[in-house]
């Protein structure tokens, strides 16, 4: 699919995105491509209708949020979105955007990252931050769990203790893990209201798969 097609996804600021897809990282990671970023940008739009702020800047947040790629267990993952921040006002900058917009963009990127725990303090920031993390839950989020996890070489849990009542947490070891070491704790650190409302949604998905998982095995 071409930039164009894929633009089209990002009204009504199409032209931005043109501009900017050409500078997403196109890696072999299938949870971090630009059918996530499609999906986070549908999620932001949506919360921007309710909440408001400024569309172009979070469009722009939303595309490059993911524009330097860190792996999920690389000693650098905690600077990714620092990483990212930077080159998305490089390439602004290049676009001749201005300097409140640019710091606009690099504080909502900065920002979004649960590794990097910063603060939101901005409107755009926190739907970013929410519009991110709600991909992380639910059933895409089961999804992109369990691809993760295969792709470290994880597996989908531990066969002798499941639900680890024997044992520590290892999300590291074990995708199931994974569910209660971090994805279960997001619902209750979304910014905006109509945020935390999806997330209740998505969180009591991620609860009745765990539970009907566990039945199976």
């Amino acid at each position: 699919m071409s930039f164009v097609q894929l633009s089209e996804a990002f009204a009504p600021y199409e032209e931005l995105a043109q501009d900017l897809l050409p500078h997403v990282v196109v890696s072999n990671d299938g949870a971090h491509d630009v059918a996530h970023l499609v999906r986070v940008y549908k999620v932001a739009r949506t919360l921007q209708a309710l909440e408001g702020g400024c569309l172009r800047v979070l469009t722009a947040a939303v595309l490059l949020h993911d524009c330097v790629q860190v792996e999920k267990n690389s000693p650098e993952r905690a600077r990714a979105s620092r990483l990212a921040a930077d080159k998305a006002r490089e390439i602004l900058s290049q676009l001749g955007w201005e300097e409140a917009d640019l710091d606009a963009v690099d504080h909502a990127i900065h920002a979004h990252s649960y590794s990097a725990n910063i603060p939101p303090q901005t409107l755009e920031a926190r739907i970013l931050q929410d519009a991110d993390r709600l991909d992380a839950i639910g059933f895409v989020g089961i999804a992109r769990c369990f691809y993760t996890a295969g792709r470290m070489g994880s597996s989908l849990y531990d066969a002798a203790d499941p639900q680890a009542q024997g044992r520590d947490l290892d999300d590291a070891s074990f995708a199931l893990d994974h569910f209660t070491t971090k994805l279960f704790k997001l619902s209750d650190g979304f910014q905006t209201k109509s945020g935390k409302d999806m997330a209740e949604l998505r969180h009591a998905r991620m609860r009745a798969f765990v539970e009907y998982f566990h039945e199976e095995i």
